[in-house]
Order: C-alpha cells, then sequence, then structure tokens
C-alpha cells in the first residue's frame, strides 16, 4: 500500500489544471478524457458549443483562429483555477489536393488553424506559466511534419513551421519551469479522414488525377487502418509526469517511425523513392 505521503504527492500532481484544444473528437478528446480519468482537472475546447462535458471534462467554445476567442478561454480557465498547468494544442485540420490547385485563401486556412492557432494559444498561456515559473505545453504534431506527404503539403508545411516554433520556445522559456514538447503521431484512426478539406479544383485536374486518388486512397487506408488515438493519450500522461522530458516524442505504426529514420540516415533519393513507391505515384 501507498504511504500517506506518497498519496499525498500523487493527488497534488493530479489536481493539476489542463487544457485541451479541439477535445471534441478524435486524440482531443482521448487525451481530455484520459487525464480527467485520472484526476486532472481538465478543461476542453471546440469551434462549436458542445452538447455535453465527456468524462468530467469541461467544455469551453474557442475558435483558435480567432485571437479574442482564445484569449477569452485563457481567461476562463484562469478564473475558475488561478492556474493553468498543462496545455494541450491538439486543435487541427486537413486539405489535400496539388499544390497547383490550392488557393492562397485555402493553404491560409490550413495555417490559421493548424500553426497559428497554437501559436496563439501559447501566446495567450506563457504570461500566467511564467508568473507561476512552471508549466507544459504539448503540442500535437504530426510524422508529416518530418516526412512530407504528397497531395497534402500544406498541412505538411503547417505541422514543419509546428517544429521550428516548439524547437524555438522550448528554449526561450526553460528558464522559467516551463516545458515544450511536440508528440508526432502516425496514421491514427480519427474523424481527420472524414474531415478531410480538398482543394477546390483537385479532383477535376486531370494531369494529378491518377497519382492524387492513389495517393489519397493509400493515405484514408492506414489512417482507418491505424490503431485508436488512446495511445497517444497514455503517451501524454507519461510526458506531463516527467519533471524533464525530451522535445520530440515520435508514435504510430512502426514503418511510419522507420520512415523517420531512414530520411536521417540514408541520401534524401532513398526516402523519396520509397515515399513515390508507397503512395503509388509512379516514376
Amino acid at each position: 500500500m501507498l504511504n500517506d505521503r506518497v498519496k499525498g504527492e500523487m493527488e497534488k500532481e493530479n489536481r493539476r489544471v489542463v487544457l485541451v484544444t479541439g477535445a471534441s473528437s478524435g486524440i482531443g478528446l482521448a487525451c481530455a478524457t484520459h487525464l480527467a480519468g485520472r484526476g486532472f482537472r481538465v478543461y476542453g475546447t471546440s469551434r462549436r458549443a458542445a452538447a455535453g462535458s465527456p468524462g468530467n471534462v469541461t467544455m469551453l467554445t474557442a475558435d483558435v483562429t480567432d485571437d479574442r476567442s482564445v484569449e477569452q478561454a485563457i481567461a476562463t480557465v484562469l478564473d475558475r483555477e488561478g492556474r493553468l498547468d498543462i496545455v494541450v494544442n491538439n486543435a487541427g485540420m486537413g486539405i489535400a489536393g496539388p499544390v497547383e490547385s490550392t488557393s492562397i485563401e485555402q493553404a491560409k486556412g490550413q495555417f490559421e488553424v493548424n500553426f497559428f492557432g497554437a501559436f496563439r494559444v501559447c501566446r495567450a498561456v506563457l504570461p500566467a506559466m511564467r508568473r507561476q515559473r512552471s508549466g507544459y505545453i504539448i503540442n500535437i504534431g504530426s510524422i508529416g511534419g518530418l516526412l512530407a506527404i504528397p497531395y497534402q503539403s500544406m498541412y505538411s508545411a503547417s505541422k514543419f513551421a509546428l517544429e521550428g516554433l516548439s524547437e524555438a520556445l522550448r528554449m526561450e522559456v526553460r528558464p522559467f519551469g516551463i516545458r515544450v514538447v511536440i508528440i508526432e503521431p502516425g496514421d491514427h484512426k480519427t474523424a481527420l479522414t472524414e474531415n478531410r478539406q480538398f482543394t477546390e479544383i483537385s479532383i477535376a485536374t486531370d494531369a494529378y488525377s491518377p497519382s492524387f486518388e492513389a495517393a489519397l486512397l493509400k493515405t484514408a487506408h492506414d489512417e482507418q487502418s491505424g490503431p485508436g488515438p488512446e495511445q497517444i493519450a497514455r503517451l501524454l500522461y507519461r510526458i506531463v509526469n516527467q519533471r524533464h522530458p525530451r522535445l520530440r516524442y515520435t508514435i504510430g505504426p512502426i514503418p511510419q517511425r522507420a520512415a523517420v529514420w531512414l530520411k536521417r540516415l540514408t541520401p534524401y533519393s532513398i526516402l523519396e523513392y520509397t515515399m513515390r513507391t508507397y503512395y503509388g505515384l509512379g516514376d
């Protein structure tokens, strides 16, 4: 049996206050409910008002593409709890299609959610975390932010940008006791597949259609055949219980994680050939 001191320490840890963006489904929902089930005080956000509060998660309405909306959500948590210990930047979306048929507006929209959304949240929470001299900022990246995915250029680009933000931010805030981590999932079974948006004329662009359709079918198959997001939630729990977590944690199917090492250890031409073959792009 645990002695009283250990029990007290565990109870103190589990009273930490957490905010998870994009918590209405998928990875965000799994992370929010997993931490709430272990005693953390968890707030989740979604763009639209939630029908209820799943698994002891208090849901807030917030749009990560809107400065004021983000600031109001953070202020609400701080007013209620007086502190904010863990922030999980999970809100995200994906668009697919050839670069040639991607409009500037669509590209900006992708970055507004996946990159600037996380950036807004970081800016809003840092003053409170600096005052506390503690905190965890967990950014949900992607293996697609380490390896470019054909016909998902803007999604990959936004996640590549999140890698750079996380690296720089980690060095800047370490003196304040704030830990920055990026989790890089491979394909998992979530609503991302059915919610994926498409560039305006990508389906009608005959020059790209055969390879685009092949790549899209492979992507959808891998996503829906992948593990559920619960393993990401368990990883998150382990990370926030480490005093000095490392910067990057890659998780997902073994072949995808192996491809990350292939890029690091071999000439890029080998990885490019492997990726083109894997996604059925031909010569």
